[in-house]
């Protein structure tokens, strides 16, 4: 797949220049320079030059005589769709379009790139970009790209949607400091995305690791699909920008007001399995730890170090990762007492003192690389005037190649510490600057081990009654109305077998008196209303209700508040309902769907735990009963659904229960563009759950 891109017999540069200041005359050269000539045949395409950098150059891609397998086009823009129907017209089966002036520069840009879209499909023509910097393979070597010469080989393969961001990419490769196999800027990702790169990298045999800066990801669902299979095969670490919420629609329910751009990426990569950076230094931590290292079998750390302070942050950054330290074995111990100084410490963090020269930390290395307690190690380093930085950099390379057993170095300094970093490179063993980012980059490697050891998803299918759900769906859209409330709301909550209250809609008072007795006292009495969705808003909802007084009273007094205050509404009457046992705990289940992915469903504690702190987490739909686990371990407030101060353990598997089901019925209701549950009551351990109000927001037609 896209195997024309990354490994072309030949290539023909489209708009090869004869200026150097031209960007045809930087693609041009970089192929030369690059090395591809030696590989494959380089066509520079340009109707006023006879032949440029050595290369024969010809009028159009036409007059070619041998076939094609990659174009560059680095035109003007009004030129290129022109010439790349030329390229279908040649067979070439893969083109890449540098230039500027599409989508990017609005409304105009975007008709031209739509224009390139149909080109590339009537001729089967897999385009990158338009509006990007090019793309590179180090191992064929092609470098079909304006960058700034071209980077190390390397296990790495990155792909970025921005052509600026990666030549800061390219460049920071080039001091040394990232090998990289592949690399792609995707520009306006008019037909190759993510998701295309993702399938064809997966067995690519020189990448160990994709590393990927998105700034959108339209088709969400596939993504988690496709990043899912190739994140059981290598680890893929992104990075996503863009995230706030100043782009967010307009949303009435709890769930929209906390859900947003961040939360269903941050659920997205979870459930792909993908390793999300904060920033770019994170996602450059944790690749070169994958790249370079063997994978951690376990979370015990072993710290070597020649510095008692450093030691100590180093053992704190771990724990606070995640990490556990290596608890050594007595025999370890007693190896290391018997060679290392006095004043030094043989337990786990490991200190051969400010005065330990290489053989000495070659020593202990060894020691506690033997250990079957230890399944990595970080090395600290400070330079201090006895301190053999880079012999001990040997030390530590060798050792690393020796042992199954990841090895993260932590030479803490700049100066002194440059030439023994730059020795560790050539170990391929990462140099980190504090032990904070060595201890992230450990935690990256924990992580990735439980993606690869996941099961394959399964998601469960419950039996609902979609007939009575669409029901309530047409009606409420041949009313005009895209909310519905809990008068109508029930019928969808029974459907999927979802415990509600006894409830009927009253609309007179002496109705609700006899409803009552019906139900049985005490009772709550609220507003039925198709316009009002907050009750609580509008002194719409009376709980503890025990006499008939009280519920003729409240009756009437609710309608006429009502109709004075909101005039507008349409007022069914009310509805009396249960009264929910004492005893439970509140939780709020929730579902905003998100432009990009879909259906988002919410967990949280009702409550102060919604309003004030925002305890709430999110999967996309579908999610496995494993996803749906981990949702309730990931609020903050989790001590609590297990009972405390006498308190019993709540029923976590009636929680997990409803949101299998709500996550079902938004799947299977894609008008559905919002929804709350909130409360659901939840009992102790085995009593089950019962949804007492639930809103839902239909999308309004296009």
């Amino acid at each position: 797949m896209l195997e024309e891109f990354f490994h072309p017999r030949s290539v023909a540069v489209i708009g090869a220049s004869t200026s150097p200041d031209k960007l045809g005359y930087a693609v041009l050269d970089n192929l030369v320079e690059g090395g591809y000539v030696n590989v494959g045949k380089v066509f520079p395409i340009n109707p006023k030059a006879d032949r440029i950098l050595g290369q024969k150059a010809y009028p159009s891609v036409l007059e070619v005589p041998d076939e094609i397998d990659l174009a560059v086009i680095v035109i003007p823009y009004p030129h290129v769709p022109p010439v790349l129907e030329e390229c279908g017209r040649k067979g070439i089966p893969a083109v890449v379009v540098i230039s500027a002036g599409f989508r990017e520069a609005g409304m105009e840009g975007l008709e031209r790139e739509l224009e390139l879209v149909e080109i590339a499909k009537q001729y089967k023509i897999r385009l990158i970009g338009p509006n990007c910097l090019g793309i590179i393979d180090t191992f064929t070597p092609v470098n079909a790209s304006f960058s700034a010469g071209t980077p190390p080989q390397g296990p790495m393969a990155f792909m970025s949607q921005s052509g600026a961001l990666g030549t800061a990419i390219l460049d920071w490769a080039q001091a040394g400091r990232l090998g990289l196999a592949k690399f792609v800027s995707l520009g306006n990702k008019a037909d190759v995305s993510e998701i295309d790169l993702l399938e064809a990298w997966v067995d690519d045999p020189d990448t160990s690791v994709i590393l990927m800066y998105s700034e959108g990801l339209p088709n969400g669902q596939e993504f988690i699909k496709v990043a899912r299979e190739v994140t059981k095969v290598k680890p893929v670490v992104a990075i996503k920008s863009g995230v706030t919420k100043s782009g967010s629609r307009a949303v009435s329910s709890h769930t929209g007001s906390l859900a947003g751009s961040e939360q269903a990426y941050q659920a997205a990569f979870h459930q792909a399995g993908v390793l999300r950076a904060s920033d770019m230094a994170g996602m450059f931590d944790m690749a070169l730890a994958l790249g370079y290292q063997p994978l951690l079998r376990d979370d015990h750390i072993a710290i070597v170090t020649n510095a008692g302070g450093p030691g100590i942050l180093a053992t704190d950054a771990l724990e606070r990762s995640g990490m556990s330290l290596a608890r050594l074995e007595v025999h370890t111990i007693q190896e290391l007492e018997q060679y290392l100084p006095d004043a030094a410490s043989a337990a786990n963090p490991v200190d051969v003192l400010g005065d330990a020269k290489a053989d000495r930390y070659r020593f202990a290395l060894e020691v506690v690389s033997r250990d079957p307690n230890v399944d990595g190690i970080m090395v600290v380093l400070t330079p201090q005037a006895m301190t053999e930085i880079e012999e001990t950099a040997r030390a530590i390379g060798e050792i690393s190649l020796e042992i199954d057993k990841p090895v993260l170095a932590c030479f803490m300094g700049e100066a002194k510490v440059e030439a023994g970093i730059h020795i560790l490179r050539g170990y391929n063993v990462p140099n980190y600057s504090f032990p904070e980012r060595a201890s992230l980059a450990f935690r990256a490697m924990s992580k990735y081990r439980a993606i690869q050891e996941r099961q394959d998803p399964v998601f469960e299918k419950f039996t609902a009654d979609n007939q009575a759900i669409q029901r309530v769906i047409d009606g409420a859209k041949e009313d005009g109305r895209f909310a519905i409330g809990d008068a109508e709301a029930w019928d969808i909550l029974r459907a999927y077998d979802i415990a509600i209250p006894q409830s009927k809609l009253a609309k007179t008072s002496q109705e609700a008196v006899d409803i009552a007795g019906e139900i049985g006292y005490p009772v709550v009495l609220k507003i039925a209303s198709p316009d009002i969705l907050h009750k609580t808003d509008v002194g719409g909802v009376k709980v503890g209700l025990e006499t008939a007084d009280q519920v003729k009273d409240a009756f009437d007094l609710m309608i006429f508040r009502t109709e004075r205050y909101l005039p507008e509404a349409e007022i069914w009457g009310c509805q009396v309902q249960e009264m929910a046992p004492p005893g439970g705990m509140e939780i709020l289940i929730g579902m905003n769907r998100d432009p990009q992915f879909g259906p988002l469903v919410t967990f949280g504690l009702g409550g102060i735990y919604v309003e004030a702190l925002k305890d709430v987490t999110f999967r996309i739909a579908p999610f496995t009963r494993h996803d749906a686990e981990d949702m309730l371990k990931e609020i903050r407030s989790k001590a609590l659904l297990e009972g405390v101060r006498g308190n019993p353990p709540i029923d976590k598997e009636a929680i997990i229960d409803t949101l299998l089901r709500i996550g079902q019925l938004v799947e299977d209701f894609p008008e559905i563009a919002e929804l709350d549950i909130n409360p659901l009551i939840v009992y102790p351990k085995g009593q089950g759950a019962i949804a007492i109000d639930m809103r839902l927001v239909l999308e309004s037609e296009k």
